[in-house]
């Protein structure tokens, strides 16, 4: 990275007055350069994770259904939860509560169940962050078959249609409330709201018309 080469460049070749005026300059007051680990070689919080740059070229132009974009939003003090899917093609929104907690035994179960109507056809793959919830991905994948791909470490554009979805529900489900308290009815409805809408992206029909056609075929 340019800067880390800068900040060698200075702590390698002062000497003399210029190391001490460095030293007084700088913050730290550290004569030596402590390089920031890049994001790639930190240690990973989750085992056997396959990466986004594997994930099948097809996915990326958005003209094969079946792939999936998946979060969290994430309720009072961190502890009740929603899983959050879009399909990346049709932008059919599918919701998995999680009113106890947002643990990787809980993210699976509550994702396989939510996933399990879906024909084959529409169960290609699932993107996701790095976030624990999806430590258990691999259980996951021999339930449904569904390969899981993780993002790189802070590119919330890598699953955007997501991103762009979780926002929108926070019209529905306000930060810093409890997200436990609703009833199973209530994130249905806000699924069929969601779905129901007319998208400019796939020619002003909806979400909900698209999966019949799917379906259909």
């Amino acid at each position: 990275m340019v800067h880390e080469t800068i900040y060698q460049a200075l702590y390698v070749q002062g000497r003399g007055e210029l190391r001490r005026e460095l030293a007084r300059a700088l913050r730290t007051g550290r004569t030596m350069r402590r390089p920031h680990r890049q994001s790639c070689k930190r240690q990973q919080r989750i085992r056997d994770m396959v990466m986004i740059s594997e994930r099948p070229p097809e996915v990326a132009d958005r003209a094969v259904p079946g792939h999936w974009e998946g979060g969290l939003i994430i309720g009072k003090e961190g502890k009740s939860a929603i899983a959050t899917l879009v399909e990346r093609s049709i932008r059919y929104v599918l919701l998995a509560p999680l009113p106890k907690d947002h643990s990787a035994s809980s993210t699976r179960d509550a994702l396989v169940e939510v996933v399990r109507s879906l024909p084959p056809h529409l169960k290609r793959s699932l993107t996701w962050d790095q976030g624990t919830e999806m430590a258990a991905h691999k259980a996951f994948t021999i339930a449904t078959d569904i390969p899981v791909y993780f993002c790189d470490p802070a590119s919330p554009w890598q699953r955007g249609s997501n991103e762009n979805i979780n926002g929108l529900l926070r019209q529905y489900f306000p930060k810093a409330t409890d997200l436990s308290v609703h009833t199973p009815e209530h994130p249905a409805a806000v699924i069929a709201e969601l779905n129901s809408r007319p998208r400019k992206t796939l020619g002003w029909e909806t979400p909900a018309e698209r999966l019949a056609k799917l379906l259909a075929a």
